[in-house]
């Protein structure tokens, strides 16, 4: 605590002889009694016998309790939100158990209010999230038995090593999964049960490759091979299962409980200040983040120079003729993660922050971006002691990033610009090659929730959506057809939806179901010209 005040003062002592700036003044106050609160926790944790109740209740993780609400209680309550989410510069130096000053009651009510208020007004917006997963996803239904896909996806021990087991638990290997010496645990296409994940663990293998819903074949929707076991029932999962739907409510609705962490935590900060609901809304969203780190755009060397801007970043590859350079200017209130004179890759991440998923895409390509938004969105529920399967985050995901942009439209009737369903631009390049025409040429693309609920091929979902009146004027401008593939627009025009075996395979084996004859079926009518 002491070295904290000390380096608290000196920081103040540069603020008063203008060394530093009102914004890096608070950013580095604010570090310091971060790190200073972190290591009294962790401390004090240490110090507590492993019998001491509180301790055996946390490491058992019976409940919500958490390592946060024993640091309030026994070491530090340290720095507090306010109710507009700025943090209050004051720390509260106290515990509980030795008790609060008058003053840090009052800074500590801040906390608490900020609780009642997104109480008040922040569930709405955890309903509002389920809405629009459930519209961009209601159509990934599983329709087919093995894809035959060759691409797998890696899931790493290096990254949230504490669930590596129960992350692959109920995935099917792509490939044999093998012990150092050779020996198979796993055969290929085999489902990963809890004892073959514990024997994976227990052989030391830091990495599996897995099938998964990002890297599946299906043209539309899933195959049960690349989602694995169904959650429900530990069975492989059934023919027609609505995946989509699942995974949409299996993550909006804890949301509320992302919503109410600051009533429970008493509106304490912890060491990512971007947290809960926000920031989920945010990576699904697709959106620039604000606090935004940069990517490296070229492999390189790095120069840092201080200027009255910022931190001039300069990262120049020689290796190239002519000599590639770029400049990256980051401000000074942002911590870098790079140092003078140091080799990096492209796509290397320059400060501390958030990167853009776009820049992500671009640089590093569309298997890291889809892994990022799989992990940091994650990585907000796991902290709040929100267990979600993977699988949930990976259908979504995927249906964000299964569109392209058009580039060059060849012999196809698809223009420049236009943003169109990978299905759909398949079967547009099957076609014109199949009459010996030019095919299209296309650029991955990543939308996010809402615009992609808007992009979709059917024009019944994306009206019953937002934009109503836009969505319908531009389907009957184009003359477009819908094909009934999804659960709303099936729910809409009164039909079964497609969720059994029978009508899923009825829909991937091609056959065109006429709504006319279906009605007439329904209601036991003979089937005349001009009578529907």
């Amino acid at each position: 605590m002491k070295e904290a005040e000390g380096r608290v003062a000196e920081i103040e002592k540069n603020f008063t002889n203008g060394l530093i700036t009102v914004e890096e003044r608070k950013r580095l106050s604010t570090e310091v009694w971060i790190e200073a609160t972190e290591e009294l926790a962790d401390k004090t944790w240490e110090a507590m016998d492993d019998d001491n109740p509180i301790k055996v209740v946390i490491e058992a993780k019976a409940g919500r309790v958490s390592r946060d609400q024993l640091k309030q209680l026994a070491a530090i309550r340290g720095l507090i939100v306010d109710p507009l989410g700025k943090i209050v510069e004051l720390p509260v130096k106290s515990n509980f158990r030795e008790g609060l000053s008058v003053f840090e009651y009052v800074t500590s009510s801040r906390g608490s209010r900020k609780g009642l208020t997104d109480t008040a007004l922040k569930t709405a917006d955890a309903g509002y999230l389920t809405r629009r997963l459930v519209d961009v996803a209601h159509d990934m239904i599983i329709r087919i038995d093995d894809c035959g896909t060759s691409e797998g996806f890696a899931i790493k021990k290096s990254i949230r090593p504490s669930v590596f087991s129960s992350r692959i638990i109920g995935r099917v290997g792509l490939d044999d999964i093998t012990t150092p010496r050779g020996k198979v645990i796993v055969p290929k296409g085999e489902v990963i049960s809890e004892e073959k994940a514990s024997e994976i663990e227990a052989a030391g293998i830091t990495e599996v490759i897995v099938r998964s819903p990002l890297t599946c074949t299906s043209r539309y929707g899933l195959c049960s091979k690349c989602y694995g076991l169904d959650l429900s029932n530990k069975k492989y999962v059934e023919l027609g299962t609505p995946v989509g739907v699942i995974a949409a409510q299996s993550i909006g609705e804890p949301g509320t409980q992302l919503t109410l962490k600051t009533k429970h935590s008493g509106g304490i900060v912890g060491l990512d200040v971007t947290q809960g609901l926000p920031r989920v809304e945010e990576l699904f969203e697709a959106r620039t983040p604000k606090a935004l780190s940069p990517l490296s755009e070229i492999p390189g060397k790095v120069r840092v120079a201080e200027t009255e801007e910022g931190w001039k970043v300069t990262v120049t590859n020689t290796e190239m003729k002519p000599i590639e350079e770029r400049n990256y200017l980051i401000p000074k209130t942002v911590k870098l993660a790079v140092s003078d004179k140091q080799l990096i890759d492209a796509g290397t991440q320059l400060a501390a922050g958030a990167l853009d998923i776009k820049e992500i895409l671009s640089i590093r390509g569309l298997r890291e971006s889809q892994e990022y938004l799989v992990h940091e969105i994650q990585k907000v529920y796991e902290s709040q002691g929100i267990p979600i399967n993977d699988k949930h985050f990976e259908v979504i995901v995927r249906k964000m990033s299964d569109e392209v942009r058009i580039v060059t439209p060849g012999d196809t009737h698809l223009l420049p610009g236009e943003i169109v369903e990978k299905a759909t631009f398949e079967e547009e390049n099957e076609k014109v090659l199949a009459a010996g025409g030019e095919p299209a040429s296309a650029q991955q693309v990543v939308l996010g929730i809402t615009r992609r609920a808007l992009y979709t091929e059917s024009w019944l979902s994306a009206a019953s959506f937002e934009q109503t009146t836009d969505v319908l004027t531009e389907s009957a401008l184009l003359g477009r057809e819908d094909r009934l593939l999804g659960l709303k627009e099936n729910v809409i025009i009164g039909r079964l939806i497609p969720v059994t075996p029978e009508r899923a395979a009825l829909i991937m084996s091609g056959q065109e179901v006429v709504v006319k004859e279906e009605v007439a079926k329904s209601e036991g009518l003979p089937l005349k010209a001009g009578s529907l």
